[in-house]
């Protein structure tokens, strides 16, 4: 994740049920830093109902799932990315880091090609 500008934002939809964007893209990398599917959606500032139905929705749309998790209690719960969900992420990552690179030149003169936004003209 990142807030440098510009950027690119890819979203890649398999039909209308499956796609996988930056969000949801997102949230696999929170999840898998956090262990958990509450403390990403925490993190990127969504209620844990809507973490949890991207979760489902994912593992839902592939064939294998891409998120595990477990209930709380005594012991915790938590989630993890199981080897497709690392699997799909890091593809998704390379795709994005691809087409950055290709439109690097392009989105450059797009960029010189802006008004000036600062509001000092």
């Amino acid at each position: 994740m990142t807030d440098r500008y510009p950027q690119l934002r890819l979203r890649i939809v398999f039909g209308p049920e499956a796609m996988l964007g930056p969000g949801k893209a997102d949230l696999l990398e929170l999840i898998r830093e956090t262990g958990s599917i509450s403390a990403a959606g925490r993190r990127m500032r969504m209620s844990y109902k809507r973490a949890w139905m991207l979760v489902e929705t994912m593992n839902a749309a592939f064939a294998e799932p891409l998120v595990e998790s477990s209930r709380g209690g005594a012991k915790g719960g938590g989630a993890r990315l199981t080897g497709a969900g690392e699997d799909v992420l890091a593809r998704y990552r390379r795709i994005e880091a691809r087409l950055a690179e290709a439109g690097d030149e392009d989105i450059a003169a797009l960029q010189a090609m802006l008004s000036d936004m600062s509001g000092e003209k």
